[in-house]
């Protein structure tokens, strides 16, 4: 099963948490990049949260899940190198053996705890081999800023820490910075084969997400910052009507009477869980925009703490310009080409008439960013290097 001639890496996730098409993506462009740049991957789940999403029965859920895992990892030709370990109520190993798992933890060359999602298991996950790779920005970071035990103890398991802020240390960041920890900046990888377009486009800018997520508020200097991002689409939400672009929002977590409001101010509205399951049909979907139109959580657009979503960064690689609320990366990608920032109606539309008025070029300028910036040939061998690789 393993390889010995290759150093191995454990990517840690949670696939089977959050079993949608984008978490997927944003997982398996990671597995499938580091395949490619030769070393022997494993996919492992052990942070030891329950699968409600299968949960249908006291006794199925977690059989459930490590069947939908296996599915992904056979999809890429990976079907020996994952593992399933349930932390909560009774112990069960899916895909390797109890004996199997552990001597794999022992003799990985390096274990990446993506999102920071997992709790390091001591007996299994040695420290010096741990790196941490924050995919949000700014709560954890405030929690350490405000000496959150349970937080710091989580970090301090990891030799290095990354993080997708990658304006954080920038003078114009406000997310506080802490001596503890040496957060540098990361992305999502692009594995770019995976997001051809297809030609087809349906004249839409488009956008996939959720719309109440009314948890994880953070306070911070007196402030709340929001994590929802519809506080942030209702700053914009007549823009239907001052153009002629028309735009829409595949959504989760509204309400009747969200999509009735959007709908009156000129949104075309779908249900993004009617097609987001399916990992084809979530890239053929973007792949058919015209471009994203897509706005940022409030916390990362006040703090501006550098955050580029991976899925602005796959309408990118699929050659669909993106128009995204401004968090400060700008001081790190170029824009006004096939990418626009905003923080104002006034820029939104200039952006839109931009594209509009010169497609194809914006078109490529998008290819060429993802490749130059977002490419896991790009992406990876950086993070490895600067975790001591």
């Amino acid at each position: 099963m393993q390889n010995l001639g290759k150093k191995k890496i454990i990517l840690l996730g949670m696939m089977s948490r959050h079993p949608v098409a984008g978490m997927v993506w944003l997982t398996m462009q990671y597995v499938v990049g580091l395949q490619r740049l030769g070393y022997d991957v494993y996919y492992i789940e052990a942070h030891g949260a329950t699968p409600k999403f299968f949960m249908t029965h006291d006794d199925d859920g977690f059989l459930k899940a490590a069947a939908f895992i296996a599915e992904v990892m056979r999809r890429f030709d990976l079907d020996q190198h994952w593992a399933y370990h349930t932390l909560n109520g009774e112990r069960k190993f899916y895909g390797m053996s109890e004996s199997e798992l552990a001597a794999l933890y022992h003799s990985a060359d390096l274990i990446l705890n993506l999102h920071g999602g997992t709790t390091p298991i001591p007996e299994y996950m040695a420290a010096d081999r741990m790196i941490y790779i924050g995919t949000d920005p700014v709560d954890r970071e405030i929690e350490i800023h405000q000496n959150v035990q349970e937080t710091i103890d989580l970090l301090a398991a990891h030799r290095a820490h990354f993080t997708w802020g990658e304006n954080y240390g920038k003078p114009d960041c406000g997310v506080p910075l802490t001596a503890r920890f040496n957060f540098r900046p990361t992305r999502q990888p692009i594995v770019m084969e995976f997001w051809q377009g297809n030609g087809i486009a349906n004249g839409c800018f488009t956008t996939i997400g959720s719309w109440r997520q009314l948890w994880r508020e953070i306070k911070f200097q007196g402030e709340v910052y929001h994590w929802s991002k519809h506080f942030e689409f209702l700053k914009f939400i007549d823009l239907p009507s001052r153009t002629r672009q028309p735009f829409e929002l595949a959504l989760s977590g509204y309400k009747e009477e969200d999509k009735a409001r959007l709908v009156r101010e000129g949104w075309r509205v779908r249900d993004a869980l009617a097609f987001t399951m399916d990992m084809d049909a979530y890239t053929k979907y973007i792949a058919a925009s015209r471009g994203e139109f897509t706005v940022a959580k409030d916390q990362n657009v006040r703090l501006r703490s550098g955050w580029f979503s991976d899925r602005s960064a796959s309408y990118l690689a699929a050659a669909c310009p993106v128009i995204t609320q401004e968090t400060g990366f700008s001081n790190i990608f170029p824009t006004g080409e096939g990418l626009f920032a905003f923080s104002n109606m006034e820029e939104i539309l200039q952006a839109v008439d931009a594209v509009n008025s010169d497609y194809e070029r914006h078109s490529r300028a998008a290819r060429e960013i993802a490749q130059n910036y977002f490419s896991y040939e790009v992406v990876l061998p950086k993070l490895l290097a600067d975790a001591g690789v």
